[in-house]
């Protein structure tokens, strides 16, 4: 078996760790791990009570990776983030005490109740993957990951995240209710005395370390894109560009988030080359949360994920 075999059989195994301790939600599993591979980070989304934070727990336990969970509210600072200076008594000077955000997986636990200021301490961490401290830059631990949990932004006490930290999301994952016998399968595991707390009593063991993710990366990194793949990427993005539904499409940061996390599916998938299916699959948690609708579309009901699935049947999709 060869040693790209063997990251792939790892990273498969970290969904069935995962599902031990968290039912149905293969998808966003998925989804963590594609994050991790493009170095990109995930924003779930749905309404309290479907295990936003417990698959992002579960995911951590299953991987070994250092996590940091930071529960948002009205009142946190963003040097409740990131880190402040704090005055040492003994020596007279002041230090950089690092926050949360010094970590691999940083759980950002309903980044959506905190205002936009503290929201956006998050940014440069997210994009240059670094905290500027008292005139330097302290670099975040490789990997790094934020997957942030948020409530749909009907509900009271919720602000919407300024576009240019949602833009900072490789993806957009939205967790919806179980089927019956999914919420029946979780009923049967908490009345066996599954606790949510305790994910090693729930059989969660490690099968991947942080040095797994970083040689998984290179190798996900070399898979192909053909040019008539390249287009039609380009094609998708322009048609979110020119949709009399939206009034903001999609920037070339959004086309080359679909491409890498593009590349990162066929990898899993044990292909070395991207295919259309590929694409297609990746087009809603990449693009759903880059574009802005109309107020008329609104009105009329509309929701972004029909508005992408519509425009998707109209770009020719290559051969």
């Amino acid at each position: 078996m060869t040693s790209e075999n063997t990251l792939r059989d790892k990273l498969q195994a970290v969904r069935t760790e995962v599902a031990r301790a968290v039912v149905g939600q293969d998808a966003a599993v998925t989804s963590l791990l594609i994050g991790l591979l493009c170095r990109g980070h995930v924003l779930l989304e749905g309404v309290p009570g479907v295990a936003k934070t417990l698959l992002v727990r579960s995911l951590s336990a299953a991987i070994s990776l250092e996590t940091r969970r930071v529960q948002f509210t009205p009142d946190l600072m963003p040097g409740d983030i990131t880190g402040s200076l704090v005055y040492d008594a003994r020596t007279g000077e002041f230090e950089f005490r690092r926050g949360p955000v010094f970590t691999h997986l940083m759980l950002a636990d309903e980044i959506n109740r905190t205002p936009p200021k503290t929201q956006a301490a998050l940014l440069e961490a997210m994009e240059e993957r670094q905290v500027s401290a008292d005139g330097s830059s302290l670099p975040l631990p490789d990997p790094f990951m934020v997957a942030a949990t948020q409530n749909p932004v009907e509900y009271e006490g919720t602000y919407p995240l300024p576009e240019a930290q949602l833009d900072r999301f490789l993806l957009k994952v939205t967790l919806n209710l179980p089927e019956r016998d999914q919420e029946i399968e979780i009923l049967t595991r908490h009345a066996a005395g599954f606790s949510p707390s305790d994910l090693a009593a729930a059989g969660v063991t490690a099968v991947a370390s942080a040095e797994d993710i970083q040689l998984a990366r290179a190798e996900a990194a070399t898979v192909q894109a053909s040019p008539e793949v390249l287009g039609y990427i380009a094609d998708i993005a322009r048609a979110t560009r020119t949709s009399p539904s939206f009034q903001l499409g999609v920037s070339p940061r959004g086309s080359t988030a679909l491409l890498n996390a593009s590349k990162a599916w066929a990898w899993l998938s044990g292909r070395d080359y991207i295919s259309p299916d590929d694409v297609q699959a990746l087009v809603l948690p990449c693009l759903r949360h880059r574009v802005s609708l109309r107020p008329e579309a609104e009105m009329d009901g509309v929701t972004t994920d029909q508005v992408l699935t519509s425009l998707l049947s109209t770009v020719p999709v290559p051969r």
